[in-house]
C-alpha cells in the first residue's frame, strides 16, 4: 500500500501545498526542523557534559545512564501518543503545546538541585518532545507539494541531523564556558522563535479519520513495558526486566484488538515500512550506545575538556550539513536500496576505527578518520531511511507514521544505553574508571559495527528502490487484496 496522492478537496490537508523554494516552504521547513531540533539537540547534548553534570551532582555511572535515558524514556514510549494526538486534534496545535510543555521542564533540569530532580525533569521533558517531535514531520509532509516532498524530507532529515550531530560541540562549549545547566536554558530562546514561526507560517493539518476514544491503556502498557525493561537493564534486575517484556507483548496483543489503537497493526504490513523500521532499529541502536560513551571517553582516558571533546566531533556536522540534502534527492532519482545498504556499513567501519581511541591516542590519526567515515556514513542513510519511511505510509497518517519511526529510533537507543552494563561489564553502580571505560567503549563499537552491518543487509535484501517515485510518492506494493496492476489502496479504518 502506498500514498495514493492528495485529494485537493481533502479537509484534512492545508488548502495550499508550498514548494520548496518558495518563501512559505521556506518558513514550514524552518519551523519543523527548528522544532524537532530541539528534541534532537537534547537527546545528545548532555552527552559530553555527563562528566561535569556527575561530579557536580555526584552521580554514580547508572545515574548518568539515567540522564539520558530518563528522556528517551517518555520520548520514545509516548511518541506514537503524541503522534496520534496530532492526527486527531490538530498537529499544529498539539506541536506547539509540546513546545510551551518542553520550555517548562527545561527551566526545570535547568534548575535541578541534585542527579534525582534532573532525572525527573528529564522524564517530563520527554513528554514535551514526544508530542513536538511526530508533528514535526507530518506537519512537514502534509504541507509541501508531492514533487518537492522528498527534498524538503531531505532537508529536513539533514538539518535535524545536523542539530543532533553537533548537540556534543554545543554542550561541550557551555559545559566548558559556563556551566551544564545553560545546556538547558539554551533551549528556551529557540523555542520561542519556533513558537512564533509555527503560529504565523506554518498551515494546520489533521487525520479525518481519527475518531473514537483515545488510547490509553496502550500508552500506559507501552510505557510500563519499556520502563521496566530499562530499569531491569541498568540496575541488573531480571525478574523485573520479565515484567517488562511481558508489558510489552501485552502492549502488542493489545493493540491487535483495540479498535482505535495508538499503534495500527495495518501499518506494518506494507513491508517496505516495516523494513525501513528494522533497519532503523538496529542502526539507531548502535549510534545511542556509541555516542553516549564516545563523550566520556574522551574526557576521562584522553584528557580532552568539554569543549574539545565536543569540537573533536564536528566533522560529523559539516558532512551532514553538506550532503544529507543531496542524499536525500539522489534517493529520490535512483531509489534508497544502494544509500541504504551502504550507509550503514559506512558508519560500522567508522566504530570500527574507534576501538584505536586509546590514552596518548592522537586526534588527527585516531578520532578524526573515525568520525569522518561515520560522518559519511549517516550522510548516506538518514534521508533515504526518512524518506523511504514516510513514502510507505498514506499521507493522511503521516503522524502515526512518523510516530512510529520515532519511537522505533528512540527506543533502540534507549534499551542500547541501558545494555551497556550487560553488553561490556561496566559496573553501573561504581564511579568512571577510564581504563574500565576504554575497554567498555571498544566492546560497545564493535558491537555497535555489528549492528550497522545487519542494517545494511536489510537494506540490501529489503528496501525496494521502486518504494520512492519521482514526484515523492510511493510506488504500488503487491499485495493480498489488490491486483498487481491496480491504483495503490490508501490505508483505512479496516486496515487497522
Amino acid at each position: 500500500m502506498g500514498i495514493t496522492g492528495r485529494d485537493r478537496s481533502d479537509p484534512s490537508l492545508p488548502t495550499e501545498l508550498v514548494r520548496f523554494s518558495s518563501p512559505a516552504g521556506r518558513w514550514v521547513l524552518a519551523a519543523t526542523v527548528l522544532g524537532s531540533g530541539v528534541a534532537s539537540l537534547d537527546a545528545t547534548v548532555v552527552n559530553v557534559a555527563l562528566p561535569r553534570l556527575g561530579q557536580d551532582l555526584n552521580a554514580d555511572f547508572a545515574g548518568l545512564q539515567w540522564v539520558i535515558t530518563a528522556y528517551t524514556l517518555t520520548l520514545a514510549s509516548l511518541i506514537l501518543l503524541g503522534g496520534a494526538l496530532g492526527d486527531r486534534f490538530g498537529r499544529r496545535r498539539v506541536f506547539c503545546f509540546g513546545l510551551v510543555w518542553f520550555a517548562v521542564a527545561s527551566a526545570a533540569c535547568a534548575a535541578a538541585p541534585t542527579i534525582g530532580v534532573l532525572i525527573a525533569a528529564r522524564l517530563v521533558q520527554g513528554l514535551g518532545g514526544a508530542l513536538l517531535t511526530p508533528g514535526s514531520l507530518a506537519l512537514l509532509s502534509a504541507a509541501f507539494h508531492p514533487a518537492d516532498r522528498a527534498r524538503a524530507i531531505g532537508a529536513w532529515s539533514g538539518l535535524g541531523g545536523v542539530t543532533t550531530a553537533i548537540g556534543p560541540f554545543v554542550g561541550g562549549w557551555l559545559t566548558g564556558a559556563a556551566s551544564w545547566r545553560w545546556i538547558f536554558l539554551l533551549n528556551l530562546p529557540l523555542i520561542a522563535a519556533v513558537l512564533a514561526i509555527a503560529v504565523r507560517h506554518v498551515p494546520e493539518s489533521h487525520d479525518p479519520t481519527a475518531t473514537g476514544r483515545i488510547d490509553v491503556g496502550g500508552a500506559v502498557l507501552g510505557a510500563g513495558g519499556l520502563a521496566l525493561t530499562t530499569y531491569a537493564l541498568i540496575e541488573q534486575q531480571g525478574v523485573i526486566g520479565v515484567v517488562g517484556v511481558v508489558a510489552l507483548v501485552t502492549f502488542v496483543v493489545v493493540e491487535a484488538r483495540t479498535l482505535h489503537p495508538m499503534l495500527p497493526p495495518g501499518i506494518f504490513r506494507n513491508r517496505q515500512f516495516s523494513a525501513a523500521n528494522g533497519l532503523t532499529f538496529v542502526v539507531y541502536g548502535a549510534l545511542g550506545m556509541v555516542l553516549f560513551l564516545v563523550g566520556l571517553v574522551l574526557q576521562t582516558a584522553l584528557g580532552y575538556s568539554p569543549i574539545q571533546a565536543g569540537a573533536s566531533l564536528l566533522p560529523i556536522t559539516l558532512i551532514m550539513l553538506l550532503f544529507s540534502a543531496r542524499s536525500g534527492a539522489l534517493a529520490q532519482r535512483i531509489g534508497p536500496r544502494l544509500q541504504l545498504s551502504v550507509g550503514p556499513v559506512v558508519v560500522g567501519a567508522g566504530m570500527v576505527l574507534l576501538t584505536r581511541i586509546e590514552p596518548g591516542a592522537t586526534y588527527a590519526t585516531t578520532v578524526l578518520p573515525a568520525v569522518v567515515l561515520f560522518g559519511i556514513g549517516l550522510a548516506l542513510t538518514v534521508a533515504p531511511l526518512t524518506a523511504t519511511v514516510l513514502a510507505a505510509a498514506d499521507v493522511r497518517h503521516a503522524g502515526v507514521a512518523s510516530g512510529v519511526n520515532n519511537a522505533v529510533a528512540r527506543s533502540a537507543g534507549l534499551l542500547a544505553v541501558a545494555a551497556i552494563p550487560l553488553l561490556t561489564g561496566l559496573n553501573p553502580a561504581a564511579g568512571i574508571d577510564p581504563v574500565a571505560l576504554v575497554d567498555g567503549f571498544h566492546t560497545a563499537s564493535l558491537i555497535g559495527a555489528a549492528a550497522c552491518a545487519l542494517g545494511g543487509l536489510v537494506g540490501l535484501l529489503a528496501i525496494s528502490n521502486s518504494v520512492l517515485s519521482a514526484d515523492g510518492t510511493a510506488q504500488a506494493e503487491p499485495c493480498f487484496h489488490c491486483p498487481l496492476d491496480a491504483t495503490p489502496l490508501a490505508v483505512t479504518e479496516a486496515d487497522r
